[in-house]
């Protein structure tokens, strides 16, 4: 296996910079066993079935992209993954990180400050002057929506995308990149699952800013995976062990909820509750234990993400998958547009 496997050539104009509108007017391609088919987010409950469950991921992103200052000099602050222990401690990116050194304190606005307590490169470490849901509503205050470095906003994320950037599930502040196959619900698709006898209950990974990052080394399992923190809840757990022992199917709704259900499981597929740091990283020959289909976006080459629907659908597949879609003009990543993956034999 080789980091190569999983690489494609993508034209920029295939690169959605905003979503759809409304959001389930995005295209869906249905991955089936015999080959790639043409549909509408819209469509989705016809690729469901009466008795299944589908998860969602209710993180929040929250607004993680600050300006800050240090005397006279600006840095950027992109946070993007808080200290387990310390709710007032995070890792930031910072640009450029060469200003900043240990003991420093830097403003970003609105009396939100922080002391630089460590800097690796061109990563620091944050102590905020606060933490939890203080730092929380300042965040609110001062900080931009993060978006991924191929949506293009010269003059910066606008208020468009504060909203835009988030699913309708958001409910748990602490994401600094959206769960981004949830981007496409709306209130009248819901109504339209729950009608087909879908049950939807929800998990929590905060999605870091690692999601983006290419895999460098020739082989992917030298791959050092980030990890970040999720929860599956005890009622989520039971709907999900319960929906199995009744012959429904489990739908993850996007990459994120898919690795934090594998996580959680135990070898003969019982889901238990969990709480804590989640690294997995799923490889083709990967055995899956819980999902049995997936609603995800269209990926980048040569990223975890991409490698995880391939082990989930076969590598070949998705290549060809990814070939349709070029063809088709399906517009990638994550503003793009879906795709639902039934494995079939692959899995």
């Amino acid at each position: 296996m080789r980091t190569a496997d999983f690489d494609f050539e993508l034209p920029d104009e295939l690169i959605a910079q905003h979503p759809a509108e409304p959001r389930d007017a995005a295209r869906l391609l249905h991955v089936a066993p015999e080959g790639p088919v043409d549909r509408g987010v819209r469509d989705l409950p016809e690729l469901l079935a009466p008795g299944d469950v589908m998860v969602v991921n209710d993180t929040r992103v929250i607004p993680a992209q600050l300006t800050a200052a240090r005397g006279n000099a600006r840095v950027g602050l992109t946070l993007h993954k808080p200290d387990g222990e310390d709710d007032a401690v995070w890792a930031a990116f910072a640009r450029p990180a060469k200003r900043l050194r240990p003991g420093d304190r830097v403003d970003a606005g609105a009396g939100l400050t922080a002391e630089v307590l460590a800097r690796d490169g061109g990563e620091v470490r944050l102590r905020f002057d606060r933490g939890g849901a203080e730092l929380t509503r300042a965040l609110e205050d001062v900080g931009e929506t993060p978006l991924p470095p191929y949506i293009r906003r010269p003059d910066g994320p606008d208020e468009r995308d504060r909203d835009a950037y988030q699913t309708v599930f958001a409910r748990e502040p602490g994401a600094v990149a959206a769960p981004t196959a949830g981007l496409h619900f709306t209130p009248r698709l819901l109504d339209a699952i729950a009608a087909r006898g879908v049950q939807r209950v929800h998990v929590t990974l905060h999605v870091g800013a690692g999601t983006f990052l290419p895999v460098k080394s020739d082989d992917p399992r030298e791959h050092p995976m980030h990890a970040e923190h999720g929860r599956v809840p005890t009622a989520t757990a039971e709907a999900v062990n319960e929906a199995r022992a009744r012959g429904g199917r489990v739908v993850a709704v996007g990459t994120t909820a898919l690795r934090l259900l594998e996580t959680a499981a135990a070898g003969d597929g019982t889901l238990h509750p969990f709480a804590g740091e989640s690294d997995l990283f799923i490889l083709p020959g990967y055995r899956f234990k819980i999902a049995d289909r997936l609603m995800t976006n269209f990926h980048l080459p040569r990223s975890t993400l991409f490698m995880l629907v391939c082990a989930f659908a076969g590598t070949d597949r998705m290549q060809a998958a990814y070939d349709h879609a070029k063809r088709a003009g399906y517009r990638f990543y994550s503003y793009g547009d879906a795709c639902f993956l039934d494995p079939g034999a692959a899995a």
